[in-house]
C-alpha cells in the first residue's frame, strides 16, 4: 500500500467495529500472527455481577485490617497503615494483582499492560512524594520545592514525537506547516493556562491541584463542570483544528473520552494541575520503568508488609460492628471460597464493583442507579519485536510516538530506558487505544464479541501509519488487553457527585478508596483515597 494512501486510511479510521471492518484488509497483508486475548477480571466479575452460588468458605482469615484490592489505593493504603504501627494487616489481590498499575513480560524484557508513567509530583502533592522517598525514589529534600530523584527512573530523551503531514516531529504539539493563525492559538491557548495554574478561588486555594480534594470549592468555577470543555473552548474562541486535536488527544490520553464529553474542570484541570520539578531533571520530567507502574507497585506491595492473599471480593458486610469479606478463587473455572474477617475493611476496587459486593451500599449513602460513575474501555497491545522497525529520518524513536488524526493514542518502547551504545535486539511496543468514538456500553459490547482480527486492526493504527507494512515484519507476538471499565471519566457533573462524597466520607467497618472517588483515574488521586482510607482505619 503507497504510503499517502495508507496515511489517508488510517486518519479516517475511528475506533470501535467499523473502525475495525475498514482495516481487515490492511490485517490480510499480516504474516500468520493470531494475538492473545486478555480480559483481566472478566471471569470473576461476571461471576459476581450474575451472583452466581458460590460454596462455604473452607477457611476463615482473621485481620486487623483487610485491603481488598491491590491497586495503587490499596497499596497506598496497606503502606500506609505500616507506617502507622499497623501490622496486621491482609491484602485480598483481587482478579488482577496491582489491577491498572499491571505489566507482563516477555522474558526478561517487561512492558505495561495498564499505566506506564508517573509526572514528577508537584509540592502540593506531599502523600506521593512521601511515599516515593520512602521507596527510595527520591533520594533527596522529598519535601523542597525541587527533589532529587533516581536518575535511573527519571524518563530519558527523546521524549516525545509526533507524525504529522508525512513527517516525525520533536513533540506531540502539531508546528511544523501550521498556519501562524493557528500558532497564535496554541500561544494562547498555553498562556491562560500558565495564568489557571497559579489561579485561587475565593476560599485561597488553588482552583486546579493534586489531590484534586484540596482544590478549590468557589462556585465561581465550579461552574466548569457544569459543561464540556469542547463548549468552554467554544465559549473562549478557540477553534485551530491543530489546537483541538491536541487538547482532544490530551483527554483521551488522561480520561478516555474526548473533549466533547468531558467536564471543562476536568480538561483544564490536565494542563493547570502538575507541574512537579526536579532537581536533577527539566520541569514537567516524567518517572518510568520498562514494566509500566508494575515495577513500582511491586516495591510498594514489598515495603507494606501485608500478606497477600490471591482472590476476588464476592460480599462485604458489616457484622457486629466489624467486617466480614467473602472472598474468592476460580481454579478451572471453579469457585474456591475463603471468609475474611476484620476490624475495618477497605474497598479498595471500582464503585462499579463496590456496587455488586458490597452489602446495602445505598446505605452508605451511593445509590448505583445515580451516582455510578461512567466508564471509559481501552486495548492496550504489547508486540514483541525480533528488530526494530526502519525509521523515518526527521526524528528519532521516542519513548512516546504519536500519531496526527487517529484514534489511537500512540505506542511507547519498553527499551527506551536501556542505556547501550547500541540498541537491543528486541523491544515491545506497546499501542494504546481509548474507545472514545463511541458510546462506552456500545463500545465494551463491541470489545467482547469482536474477533482477534479486528482488535489488531485496530490497536495497528498508529503503528502502521509510522511503518506501513514494513511493521508486520518485525513482529513475533501480540498480547491485547481489553479493559472493559479502564477508568472513571470525568463527565460533567462529577465533582458535585453526592453518592461519590458519601464514600469519601464513609466511616465505620467498612471504608473505600479508590480513584473513582476522584472521579478520575491518575496515580496521584488513587494514592491519596489509599492514605485517607488508611487514616480512618486507624481510628
Amino acid at each position: 500500500m503507497e504510503r499517502r494512501s495508507f496515511l489517508r486510511w488510517t486518519a479516517a479510521l475511528g475506533a470501535g467495529g467499523a473502525a475495525a471492518a475498514a482495516g481487515i484488509a490492511a490485517y490480510g497483508r499480516w504474516r500468520e500472527i493470531t494475538p492473545a486475548l486478555h480480559h483481566p477480571g472478566r471471569a470473576e466479575g461476571h461471576f459476581v455481577r450474575d451472583r452466581q452460588a458460590l460454596p462455604a468458605p473452607s477457611e476463615v482469615i482473621e485481620a486487623d485490617v483487610a485491603v481488598l484490592g491491590s491497586g495503587i489505593a490499596g497499596l497506598t493504603a496497606a503502606w500506609k497503615l505500616r507506617r502507622e504501627g499497623i501490622e496486621d494487616v491482609l491484602i485480598v489481590d483481587g482478579p488482577e494483582p496491582f489491577g491498572n498499575a499491571a505489566g507482563g513480560a516477555y522474558g526478561a524484557l517487561a512492558y505495561p499492560t495498564g499505566a506506564h508513567y508517573l509526572p514528577i509530583p508537584p509540592q502540593e502533592c506531599l502523600h506521593v512524594r512521601h511515599l516515593l522517598y520512602d521507596l527510595g525514589i527520591i533520594t533527596r529534600d522529598p519535601y523542597g520545592p525541587k527533589p532529587h530523584y533516581d536518575e535511573k527512573l527519571i524518563l530519558h530523551a527523546p521524549h516525545e514525537r509526533l507524525l504529522y503531514g508525512g513527517k516525525w516531529h520533536e513533540g506531540i504539539t502539531p508546528r511544523a506547516g501550521v498556519p501562524q493563525a493557528e500558532l497564535a492559538e496554541h500561544a494562547r491557548f498555553n498562556a491562560e493556562m500558565e495564568k489557571l495554574h497559579a489561579m485561587r478561588g475565593a476560599d485561597r486555594r488553588k482552583v486546579f491541584t493534586l489531590p484534586a480534594a484540596h482544590a478549590s470549592n468557589d462556585p465561581a468555577w465550579r461552574r466548569l463542570d457544569t459543561m464540556t470543555f469542547k463548549t468552554w473552548l467554544e465559549q473562549n474562541n478557540y477553534r485551530a483544528p491543530t489546537l483541538l486535536w491536541y487538547l482532544d488527544y490530551c483527554c483521551r490520553d488522561d480520561y478516555g473520552t474526548g473533549i466533547d464529553r468531558v467536564s471543562a474542570w476536568a480538561g483544564l484541570h490536565y494542563f493547570c494541575a502538575r507541574g512537579g520539578e526536579a532537581a536533577n531533571a527539566e520541569g514537567g520530567a516524567w518517572l518510568t520503568w520498562p514494566g509500566g507502574l508494575q515495577p513500582l507497585a511491586e516495591k510498594l506491595a514489598e515495603r507494606t508488609g501485608a500478606q497477600r492473599r490471591a482472590g476476588t471480593v464476592a460480599s462485604v458486610k458489616a457484622v457486629d460492628g466489624r467486617a466480614e469479606a467473602l472472598c474468592f478463587v476460580l481454579e478451572n473455572g471453579n469457585p474456591r471460597t475463603y471468609l475474611v474477617r476484620a476490624r475495618k475493611a477497605i474497598c479498595a476496587m471500582p464503585l462499579f464493583v463496590a456496587s455488586h459486593v458490597v452489602d446495602n451500599i445505598a446505605g452508605h449513602g451511593f445509590d448505583p442507579a445515580r451516582h455510578m460513575p461512567a466508564y471509559a474501555p481501552w486495548l492496550v497491545t504489547n508486540f514483541l519485536l525480533e528488530r526494530f522497525p526502519e525509521e523515518l529520518p526527521e526524528a528519532p524513536l521516542s519513548w512516546d510516538n504519536v500519531v496526527h488524526g487517529t484514534q489511537g493514542l500512540g505506542y511507547v518502547v519498553s527499551t527506551h530506558q536501556d542505556i547501550r551504545r547500541t540498541p537491543p535486539a528486541q523491544t515491545v511496543f506497546t499501542s494504546y487505544v481509548a474507545l472514545a468514538g463511541r458510546d462506552p456500553r456500545e463500545a465494551r459490547k463491541w470489545m467482547q464479541s469482536a474477533a482477534p482480527e479486528e482488535l489488531l486492526a485496530l490497536a495497528t493504527v498508529d503503528l502502521r501509519a509510522a511503518y506501513g507494512d514494513a511493521f508486520d515484519g518485525c513482529v513475533q507476538r501480540a498480547d491485547i488487553t481489553l479493559r472493559a471499565h479502564a477508568m472513571a471519566a470525568p463527565l460533567p457533573g462529577f465533582l458535585s457527585n453526592p453518592g461519590v462524597q458519601a464514600l469519601r466520607d464513609a466511616s465505620g467497618p467498612v471504608l473505600f478508596a479508590h480513584s473513582d472517588l476522584s472521579g478520575f483515574s491518575v496515580f496521584e488521586e488513587a494514592s491519596w483515597w489509599g492514605w485517607q482510607a488508611a487514616r480512618a482505619a486507624l481510628s
